[in-house]
């Protein structure tokens, strides 16, 4: 009987959806970010248009990855003078290499993160020049307004669409698993030190002391960071376009709806809030069948299977020394390798190894004969490796990549080297052979896509439910909490504490007061006695 009114339930909300979209598509202004997070943003657009959506995409002249024609969406193109795209990462990643190699220390340490400082000034420097333009083109702005939008969905690891939808007073949602001050949690849901790790940490859920000392040390760079170099740009823009009390974290904090892009099977547990809706790998699906040349590679690897290796949307290349290595090593397996690599041809390349410069990830995760998954720990492949089951050897280059390929090696479904040791003593080759030898990481990684797939809505189901929702109530008010909105004090209850302890010390100094008081007044009443 229950599982009757849970289906009677899903039809009716399946149909009151339905009749909604056919009578009402809605109209979605979007701002997404360039790279990988445009990847996993074009597939909820995608999703968005077909349910009968109309949606117009924000993108720059300069734009890397958001192409200008579309079946799924309109572009609003705005010109600027620079902006995030290869040539600018590309910089960044020659630097990061160069310190990661150096190893462990922490001179290295300080240079990396010194780097990762001017990086995220410099990303959000262009962002907020790229506000103001927009904010300054009254025809731009005024169409905007006449487009009479029902939301604005963006990727808030850049605040331009923050600025952009209270600029329109538009009901605002979240694509987001980064913000412009870190991961997206820290800045609404309480994030105890203890056991809730940072970015860049590289620790679990389980601290020791120490590890807390460093966990809590990470916190303060994080803070730093925000304090001094990205919430300051985005508030002169708050102070330039919108009302003396607009503060630009309030806008931050004040999203309708967060589509964080975890899930509790990849996440460490943690707390959360009721305006944030889970919908880890949402851009995961079945495989579909490879190309008639790939699925010819794959087949002829015979038992032995293929090992696909991918760095993600941002890395093409490594160092050439560390290429011709990595080549070696492939060289002298039994399996097939599939390499996506755009730089020059290794060296020391097998015959076993098929060297492309695009790959469908997804569909050769997905094929039967796939035995492992060399990746950088992005959060797309990571999730994709959960989805199909196929456990991962990880080379994390920077940023969240390597916390990502910690919560897998924490599940047993994953190692991981650094940059520093991929190309010494045969530690690739050793990490290859013991998660294709040892089955412990495949059957923990089955395990890892159970859970993931078991689930009464598919997340982008779920995702596309809930911007719906949105649209249909004009905002999600209701789902949001007032801690955002409290000064530090009131929010950790320091002022009652501070009111506690004043009360309490005011208690306790009486009857010394009064004591002191009568004695003093005796000692007054013998001098007169003895005068």
């Amino acid at each position: 009987m229950p599982l009757y009114r849970n289906a009677t339930s899903l039809l009716l909300l399946s149909f009151v959806c339905l009749s909604w979209r056919m009578c009402h598509g809605g109209k979605i202004l979007i701002l997404p970010l360039e790279g990988s997070h445009w990847v996993n943003m074009d597939i909820m657009i995608e999703a968005l248009h077909s349910r009968g959506h109309s949606v117009d995409v924000v993108r720059t002249n300069k734009s890397w990855y958001i192409q200008d024609d579309s079946p799924h969406f309109n572009t609003i193109t705005v010109p600027v003078t620079e902006a995030f795209n290869n040539d600018f990462i590309n910089e960044i990643l020659k630097k990061i290499f160069a310190i990661e190699r150096e190893g462990s220390s922490v001179l290295s340490f300080a240079s990396l993160q010194a780097e990762m400082f001017a990086a995220m000034f410099n990303m959000h420097r262009i962002m907020c020049k790229m506000a103001t333009g927009m904010f300054k083109d009254k025809d731009l702005m005024n169409s905007l307004k006449e487009s009479k939008y029902d939301l604005v969905l963006t990727d808030p690891a850049w605040g331009a669409g923050i600025l952009l939808a209270h600029a329109l007073k538009l009901p605002l949602v979240y694509n987001v698993r980064w913000i412009t001050s870190g991961e997206g949690h820290r800045a609404i849901a309480p994030s105890p030190l203890s056991y809730v790790p940072l970015t860049g940490s590289g620790l679990s859920d389980k601290m020791t002391f120490f590890q807390r000392v460093k966990n809590f040390l990470f916190s303060l760079i994080w803070q730093a960071q925000d304090a001094f170099f990205i919430r300051p740009q985005y508030q002169a823009v708050c102070d330039k376009f919108f009302d003396a009390d607009v503060r630009y974290t309030d806008l931050l904090q004040g999203a309708d709806l967060w589509l964080m892009r975890v899930d509790f099977v990849f996440e460490f547990p943690r707390p959360t809030m009721p305006n944030v809706v889970y919908i880890g790998g949402f851009q995961c699906k079945p495989a579909k069948p490879l190309p008639e040349h790939l699925e010819e590679f794959v087949q002829s690897s015979g038992e032995h299977g293929v090992i696909i290796m991918s760095l993600g949307t941002f890395v093409s290349e490594l160092p050439s020394d560390m290429t011709d290595t990595i080549a070696a090593t492939f060289a002298k397996l039994p399996q097939k390798v599939i390499w996506r690599h755009k730089g020059d041809r290794p060296a020391t390349l097998g015959n076993n190894t098929l060297i492309v410069d695009w790959m469908p990830q997804n569909d050769l995760l997905g094929h039967p004969k796939i035995k492992l998954f060399v990746a950088h720990g992005g959060t797309n492949g990571v999730q994709e490796a959960i989805y199909h089951s196929v456990p991962v050897v990880g080379i994390p280059l920077f940023f969240d990549q390597y916390d990502n390929l910690l919560r897998l090696k924490e599940r047993g479904a994953a190692r991981i080297l650094t940059l520093a040791t991929v190309d010494k003593d045969n530690n690739f080759q050793d990490a290859i052979q013991d998660v294709l030898n040892e089955p412990s990481y495949k059957l923990n990684m089955q395990r890892l896509s159970r859970l993931h797939r078991d689930q009464p809505m598919k997340p982008l189901d779920t995702a596309l439910f809930w911007i719906e929702f949105v649209m249909r109530h004009k905002g999600a008010a209701h789902l949001r909490t007032e801690s955002y909105r409290l000064p530090w004090y009131s929010y950790h209850s320091v002022d009652i504490l501070l009111s506690f302890l004043a009360t309490v010390a005011v208690i306790a100094l009486l009857p010394l007061v009064f004591v002191s008081f009568l004695c003093r007044k005796k000692s007054l009443k013998r001098k007169t006695s003895k005068k």
